[in-house]
């Protein structure tokens, strides 16, 4: 058993878009990481994605066919990315987040680029 401070392990990471594990939890994983500027849109076909911020604020982009729509989250707000459902944050300035996914799943979803984080460090 291993106990973790949130905030603390935040000064362990130096690089935005790059998910640490905090913990690992019924085959799915807790990530930490800072994020600041734009993602890029991806899915995660078939996974959902729970986003819960820390510190900061940002918006989380979707669009679903001819449609798209943002949703403002602050600090304090939880939500959770349906499968299947294109995405994208932005973050105006350095945000934290902590992410519940499952064990594997790529930060970019179901595409590969070079934004994509594979092996990621634990905290």
């Amino acid at each position: 058993m291993k106990k973790i401070n949130i905030p603390a392990a935040f000064d362990r990471i130096d690089e935005t878009w790059s998910p640490h594990i905090a913990a690992r939890v019924n085959g799915q994983e807790v990530r930490l990481a800072k994020i600041d500027g734009a993602f890029e849109w991806h899915r995660h076909d078939g996974v959902e994605e729970a986003f819960f911020v820390v510190k900061g604020g940002f918006t989380m982009r979707f669009r679903a066919k001819d449609e798209q729509w943002d949703v403002a989250m602050e600090e304090g707000d939880f939500i959770t990315v349906p499968a299947g459902v294109e995405h994208m944050p932005v973050a105006e300035e350095e945000c934290w987040i902590m992410l519940i996914e499952s064990a594997g799943a790529l930060n970019t979803g179901e595409h590969v680029s070079a934004r994509t984080r594979t092996d990621l460090p634990e905290l």
